[in-house]
């Protein structure tokens, strides 16, 4: 498997609409295994957020997509700054 964790802060207000946003996703994009959203017990407004695909090409063709573009820009508007990505490889669990 092959994923992403991102550091985001929300803007204040915006958290419900980005839950509802990630639930709206859910099934519809080739490959997606899973997302998970943490919220920071010490920044109430920063959220990291992991998301799982069966592989990497899978999750390269997600982020080259334009409709992944489209949804970034939802999910952008609702944050206060540009998200820190990490890519990688899921080695534990082993899917």
């Amino acid at each position: 498997m092959y994923g992403t964790i991102a550091r985001m802060q929300v803007k204040p207000g915006a958290e419900a609409q980005l839950m509802t946003l990630s639930k709206d996703l859910e099934g519809q994009i080739p490959g997606h295994q899973g997302t998970y959203v943490y919220r920071s017990d010490t920044e109430p407004n920063v959220y990291w957020m992991a998301v799982a695909f069966t592989d990497k090409a899978a999750y390269q063709a997600n982020a080259q997509s334009p409709e992944q573009d489209a949804r970034f820009q939802q999910m952008r508007a609702l944050l206060a700054a540009d998200p820190e990505w990490h890519d990688g490889e899921i080695v534990y669990p082993q899917g």
